[in-house]
């Protein structure tokens, strides 16, 4: 019998089905962890596009593709996660209230933060953008993950590779972002010494803040 315990079932995820997720408890406050990540995860977008030393690997990718198409930063964002959710299927990812939030709430939120923020002036404080733009992106990912709503749908496709592969979330997480990284680059986005940091650091801070705020859920 196996009894190897998966990367993400030893964080405390869970992958339960929709319903299941909205009859676990606690619905309130994990609906306020969810919409607070999202919120979070969006002035992170802002706060490293801004900063201008380089932005995310998934950001790469959107303002590249952003070259291509005659739409918005934002509306990318949701055309990327739409296409992304596509690769749930052969994982048997399980979406949820989550996932449908952040495909249709983060673009906006990035969008309302890059219009809030001002552009730094001065190394100093672009470099603090990026970190803070890096730890705060970490941050709102495990909030919202852990909310136990399902997973937005880059998040999910990360889970559910660690779920069918058995290797941590941090590589996991690595992998894709340098994956997303050299599409980006090929589509035209600009790579910056901050788009290395967030690539390499964003895994494990993300799986250490996991550690903290997931939100225990019977298994069903």
């Amino acid at each position: 019998m196996n009894t190897t315990t998966s990367p993400t079932a030893s964080q405390g995820l869970t992958n339960l089905g929709p319903l299941a997720q909205l009859r676990s408890g606690r619905l309130p406050e994990r609906l306020l962890r969810l919409v607070t990540g999202l919120w979070l995860y969006g002035i992170a977008i802002a706060l490293m596009i801004e900063g201008a030393v380089g932005a995310s690997p998934w950001d790469v990718f959107h303002l590249g593709a952003s070259l291509h198409l005659p739409l918005s930063f934002g509306t990318v964002m949701i055309l990327a996660a739409v296409v992304v959710l596509l690769g749930w299927i052969p994982l048997r990812q399980m979406p949820g209230l989550g996932t449908l939030a952040n495909t249709l709430l983060i673009g906006p939120f990035a969008d309302i933060g890059l219009a809030l923020l001002p552009t730094p002036e001065g190394w100093a404080l672009r470099i603090a953008f990026l970190l803070g733009g890096v730890v705060t992106c970490a941050f709102a990912t495990a909030l919202y993950i852990g909310a136990q709503l399902g997973p937005g749908p880059r998040d999910g496709l990360m889970t559910g590779l660690a779920r069918r592969t058995g290797w941590p979330i941090r590589r996991v997480r690595t992998g894709i972002e340098l994956t997303v990284l050299a599409i980006g680059v090929l589509l035209g986005g600009t790579v910056g010494v901050g788009t290395i940091v967030f690539a390499l650091a964003i895994g494990p801070l993300t799986q250490l803040f996991l550690r903290y705020l997931v939100v225990r859920m019977p298994e069903t």
